[in-house]
Parts: C-alpha cells; sequence; structure tokens
C-alpha cells in the first residue's frame, strides 16, 4: 500500500526518484475504497488445483477482492467434475458485459498446437481485444503469454527441442518498476514450457519492458508500460509438489521426460524437492494487485477505457 508523509520530509524526493509510490495529503482526501472484481479464465484440465494456487495468491493482501471464474466453453473439462463447473464457472458472454480491475488467464496444456489449430482460438483472441477495453490490467501465464505476444504484436514463439523444467535463477533487470519492488536482486522461479519468445524479440517491441529474466530461461516477466499488460513466463503459484507430478505423470505417459533442473536435492527424483520460490509468487501478485490493478483503476469502472 502507498505510504503518506509530510509533503516537506525530505525522504519524499529520494523516494520519488525511486519511483516509490508516496501519498500526499492531497491525494489522500479524495481516496475512496471499494473491493476490486478480478476475473480468472482458467484454460487448465485440473481446474480445482489451478484455482487453489492462484487464489492463494490472491489473498495475500488488505484489499477486497471479488473473484469470477471463467470458463472458455461448456465442455466438461476430464480432470474437473461437471458440478464444480456448472457451479462456480461463468461462460464468458455471461460476464462480457462487465469490467474488472483484473483479469488472470493462465497457461494451457497445447504447447506443440499452432495458434490457428486451437479450437477455442477465436475465443482467446476476443476476451483479449475485449479486456483491452474492460480491465485495468490482465496477467497472462505461460502459454497465455506467448499467445498474447502474437495476437497483439504478431511475435510467434519457438519451440525449444526439450521441454524447459525446473526452478531456475532470475535476475531483476529494473529494480524501480512497482511489478519488482520488493524482489531480491536474483530470486528462484519454476518454469515448465516448450515455448519460448527470445528476449530480444521483447525488447524490439514498443512499449514492453523486460522486468525479470534468466540467462537458462530467457525472459521472466514483461509488461506494457501503461501497466495493462503483464507476460509472465513462468509459474510463481506451483505448490512444492507440482513439478513433481508433472515428471511422474510424463513418465506414465512416456514421454522420457528429463528430471526438472535445480527441484530435487543433488537433482535426484527421489530426494525431497528444494522449496524456494514461495515468497516470490506472494510477492509478484500482491505488486500485480497493488501497483498494476489498485493504484490505477478508476474507482467507477464504467468509466475504464482502452
Amino acid at each position: 500500500m502507498p505510504i503518506r508523509i509530510h509533503e516537506e520530509l525530505p525522504a519524499q524526493g529520494i523516494l520519488n526518484a525511486e519511483n516509490i509510490f508516496v501519498m500526499d495529503n492531497e491525494q489522500a482526501s479524495r481516496q475512496d475504497i471499494r473491493p476490486l472484481e478480478v476475473a480468472i479464465l482458467n484454460l487448465m484440465p485440473n481446474k480445482i488445483e489451478t484455482e487453489v494456487q492462484i487464489l492463494r495468491l490472491l489473498s495475500n493482501t488488505p484489499l477486497q477482492i471479488n473473484i469470477d471464474l471463467i470458463r472458455i466453453d461448456n465442455q466438461a473439462p476430464k480432470n474437473t467434475p461437471k458440478a464444480h463447473m456448472d457451479n462456480f464457472y461463468y461462460l464468458f458472454d455471461e460476464v462480457a458485459h462487465k469490467k474488472y480491475d483484473g483479469l488472470i488467464i493462465t497457461g494451457a496444456p497445447i504447447a506443440h498446437l499452432d495458434y490457428a489449430d486451437v479450437k477455442y482460438w477465436d475465443t482467446i483472441t476476443r476476451i483479449m481485444e475485449w479486456a483491452r477495453k474492460h480491465v485495468q490490467s490482465t496477467l497472462f501465464s505461460c502459454w497465455a503469454a506467448h499467445a498474447a505476444a502474437y495476437h497483439f504484436y504478431g511475435k510467434n514463439r519457438i519451440m525449444r527441442p526439450e521441454k524447459l523444467s525446473g526452478v531456475f535463477r532470475h535476475q531483476v533487470r529494473d529494480p524501480h518498476d512497482e511489478l519488482v519492488r520488493g524482489f531480491d536482486p536474483e530470486f528462484y522461479a519454476p518454469h515448465s514450457r516448450f515455448g519460448e519468445i527470445p528476449m530480444d524479440v521483447y525488447e524490439q517491441i514498443d512499449g514492453l519492458k523486460v522486468l525479470a529474466s534468466s540467462d537458462k530461461t530467457g525472459a521472466y516477466l514483461v509488461a506494457s508500460e501503461d501497466k495493462r499488460l503483464v507476460f509472465l513466463t513462468g509459474h510463481p503459484e506451483y505448490e512444492a509438489e507440482t513439478l513433481d507430478q508433472e515428471f511422474h505423470r510424463d513418465i506414465a505417459n512416456n514421454k522420457e521426460p528429463k528430471v526438472p533442473e535445480n527441484y530435487y536435492q543433488q537433482d535426484d527424483p527421489s530426494a525431497p524437492v528444494i522449496m524456494r520460490w514461495r515468497s516470490h509468487g506472494t510477492l509478484l501478485f500482491t505488486n500485480w494487485l497493488n501497483y498494476y490493478v489498485y493504484q490505477t483503476t478508476p474507482f467507477n469502472l464504467d468509466d475504464l477505457s482502452d
């Protein structure tokens, strides 16, 4: 949350230079507070697991948040009970009239499909266009991050010869941006993907900035300068056991996966997992909610514009 200090305190100039939000008395007198409206478009097959992972991170702030869960179509996912979908999810057309402070679009297990071959690609692009006028800030995760870069900027991913799986060390590239505020200069985050957009491609796009990256994984966190679009290529929401479950699932499906890197002690799948990204994931989602959503969204969502 912003801090409120006397306008003449010398610290104000220093903090402003570091792009830290300092509120003066005039701003504070105009503040009013309402619940945030956040939607989650869940494209993962195990809806419940993904819900828990994301909601856990969204809940760690003093803000009140109203959540709408959105589904892409009426088809029942094989890993989620139909009753769960019917009871807790909206079809997009049922909420298309609404405006939201924030939207999260998850990854999807369709890594090797061309976008044109994705059965719901037309719906996804429709939602992305809708969000530009109906959502203050949209966070695209993993597959959705690459899909959004392709839709908005025409930048297609390349496919890695092997799946990138593991927990990797990243570096903060713009420490004064609010989205990475409080990050250690180096931090760990999980990845699980085949697709990749080279970092220099992101850097060539006007209006985008790479906020965090890794020599091993490339761009990790990219955002538009207006804070309306956030591209997240990893999975800070993952639980400790998620990569282990994916690894053994791939073994069971005869995919001969590589052992996730830097994940098990001594890189031994029979050894315990090294959990070292929970605090990073919590801080990332807290920063997004605070600085990219709460501090920028209009009090009256009807005033939201593209």
